[in-house]
């Protein structure tokens, strides 16, 4: 009984192996966090108000309900960790842009983001950040680097 249990467990995780294969230790253990960060009840799940919460933190508030709605909507049920890293490596894989680079237009986002939620950047500050990483020819933003920067400062160890 035993092996069919291993196997119907392996069946929920997204088939094991192939899933975590996507994903190097360290990306996994960042969408481990973000996952913690997200389930704000602790409860392994991350539901309808865990996302309200969330919003909520980052100084979102009054999100509608439609809006939930359709992010838990994107998942076929209850989403656990690894629910949550199969969604995002069906996202890498499909339509989404390289990983390292986003357009203009999410380069918008961004901006506004930064503008208008928790530290808010100052237009000098936006100004600034353009100037050290602008778009590139295609008009991409390489923002694994500009987050790097904001969350670690400019001096990178070991280059």
């Amino acid at each position: 009984m035993a092996p069919k249990k291993a196997k119907r467990r392996a069946a929920t995780e997204g088939g094991g192996s192939s899933l975590f294969s996507m994903f190097d230790q360290t990306q996994i253990q960042e969408f481990k966090e973000a996952f913690t960060v997200i389930d704000q009840n602790r409860d392994g799940i991350i539901d309808k108000e865990d996302l309200r919460d969330t919003f909520a933190a980052m100084g979102r508030l009054n999100v509608k309900n439609e809006e939930l709605d359709a992010m838990m909507k994107e998942a076929n049920g209850p989403i656990n960790f690894t629910v949550f890293l199969t969604m995002f490596g069906e996202k890498l894989k499909g339509e989404c842009p390289p990983p390292l680079a986003f357009s203009a237009a999410a380069a918008a986002a961004l901006e506004e983001l930064l503008t208008t939620q928790c530290d808010r950047f100052t237009p000098e500050e936006i100004k600034n950040m353009w100037q050290a990483f602008p778009p590139d020819v295609a008009g991409n933003v390489d923002y694994k680097n500009i987050c790097y920067v904001i969350t670690h400062g400019e001096d990178k160890e070991g280059e």
